[in-house]
């Protein structure tokens, strides 16, 4: 007979990486935005980078033609969108939001 306390697991002592929405983990990853943005500015930074011409352009190769009805689905695109693109052309991208931003 197996003990319940054996195999439960120690509570997690940080926030779970999934309290943290995915368009947020997205820019992370890519080093547009700081970690400790908040959620809310970093919808707003979201919504620019995927109304960027070249992530756009970027995008449209990831959907194959077809429109992205889902919200997750376009959080893939984007984020497939931004692993397509090299250093300079983020380093770029993170410019043209922060003129943006201003």
């Amino acid at each position: 007979m197996k003990h319940t306390k054996e195999s439960k697991r120690p509570p997690p002592t940080h926030p779970s990486a999934l309290a943290v929405p995915s368009y947020h983990r997205i820019l992370v990853k890519h080093g547009l935005i700081e970690k400790t943005l908040s959620i809310p500015d970093a919808y707003k930074v979201f919504l620019k980078v995927g109304a960027d011409p070249e992530v756009h352009k970027l995008r449209r190769k990831v959907e194959g033609g077809n429109k992205i009805k889902h919200v997750p689905a376009l959080y893939l695109a984007t984020a497939m969108a931004l692993q397509g693109m090299t250093k300079q052309e983020l380093e770029a991208l993170k410019l043209r939001i922060k003129e943006k931003r201003v």
